[in-house]
């Protein structure tokens, strides 16, 4: 296939949907939909729990959750149904059948991303001939999409070179 030939796309595909069709292909959904556990843990228990204790795999229905202080196994030991009916209903379905705490050091995985702000460089106008220059380097390009990424990378490039001797 061309590249020509096939549809534009108006956004990459993320990494999750990615291997969503890989797994979808290779007929391994019911393995994607338990996965989605890892995405859910720190909404349904909460960052307290989810301070303490990490899901570190699954093994047919049952999630095993690695826990840093005996005092929270047994807290969670109490807890087992109400997180797991937390858990299912946030699947979607009945997916996992148990909970399996196992004691030990958990990774200290950050809770919340955060997000830098762009770059100063980003920010910078271009004027209207500048514009035009790199408009007029890219309007012989035939392929609309091949031409809009080359228009960005270089009113990109162009930013960055006048950020750098303005410093």
């Amino acid at each position: 296939m061309k590249r020509s030939d096939r549809p534009r796309m108006f956004r990459p595909a993320s990494a999750g949907d990615l291997i969503q069709q890989v797994l979808l292909q290779r007929g391994m959904e019911g393995k994607f939909e338990e996965y989605r556990a890892w995405q859910v843990w720190d909404q349904v228990v909460g960052p307290q729990i989810a301070r303490r204790a990490r899901p570190i795999r699954i093994r047919e229905g049952v999630l095993e959750v690695r826990v840093d202080q005996p005092v929270w196994m047994q807290q969670l030991q109490l807890l087992k149904p109400r997180i797991l009916a937390r858990l299912n209903e946030a699947l979607g379905k009945e997916l996992l059948r148990d909970l399996f705490l196992r004691r030990g050091a958990i990774d200290q995985a950050p809770t919340q991303v955060t997000i830098e702000p762009p770059p100063t460089w980003l920010q910078i106008k271009l004027s209207e001939a500048e514009l035009n220059e790199i408009e007029s380097s890219v309007a012989s390009i035939p392929d609309p999409e091949l031409r809009d990424s080359l228009r960005d990378l270089l009113q990109r490039q162009k930013q960055l070179a006048k950020s750098r001797q303005s410093d």
